[in-house]
């Protein structure tokens, strides 16, 4: 009886909650950063062009986060063993912690796609801005030149670096998930043939 209540039969499917929920909230948060991020981009690339290869770090940012959910689920469903008829070799011990790794790992990840994506289209927005106001300031979009591409950027970089500052921030948060993650995986490994 202690055999069947450690290592059910039904016990693989946690594992493969925690792998599923791993890439589905993981990659709903790459996603969601990246729409948010892309939308900066497009906004600030209207009037400031040249800033628009710079500012794609929030984008890249955010589609790092997808691929911890990747290896998260991937490893997870390396350690899955399908039951067998007479003793099954995937615990609930395993099944929960792989439960709970992929839970860290994507809901981590989910919190700072959100956080990368608000982050990087305000940051990218603000910086474009500021740039377009330099480019103004200095007169240049009013002595003949209006239609011009903003090319002096000014102080523009300093909103830049704070901007880059918040994103490796947010984007610290799905990689604490996916540290976290790794290490459930690695460490908690209950045998059922040990019985």
């Amino acid at each position: 009886m202690v055999g069947y209540e450690t290592c059910p039969s039904w016990a693989p499917i946690l594992g493969y909650l925690g792998s599923a929920f791993c890439i589905i909230f993981a990659n709903w948060g790459a996603a969601w950063g990246t729409w948010k991020s892309g939308i900066g981009i497009c906004s600030m690339g209207v009037n400031h062009p040249g800033g628009i290869v710079k500012n794609l770090v929030a984008v890249v940012m955010a589609g790092v986060l997808g691929i911890y959910g990747l290896i998260v689920s991937i490893i997870i469903n390396g350690g899955i063993t399908s039951p067998q008829e007479n003793n099954n070799t995937y615990s609930q011990f395993t099944g929960w912690a792989h439960l709970a790794a992929g839970l860290s790992c994507g809901l981590c990840c989910l919190a700072s796609g959100y956080a990368t994506g608000i982050s990087g289209e305000y940051g990218v927005k603000c910086t474009g801005l500021r740039a377009q106001l330099n480019h103004a300031r200095n007169g240049r979009a009013f002595m003949g030149g209006g239609g011009r591409e903003v090319t002096d950027e000014g102080d523009a970089a300093k909103l830049y670096i704070a901007s880059v500052t918040i994103l490796s921030f947010s984007g610290a948060i799905g990689l604490y998930g996916f540290i976290v993650a790794l290490i459930i995986t690695s460490s908690s490994q209950y045998g059922c043939d040990a019985q």
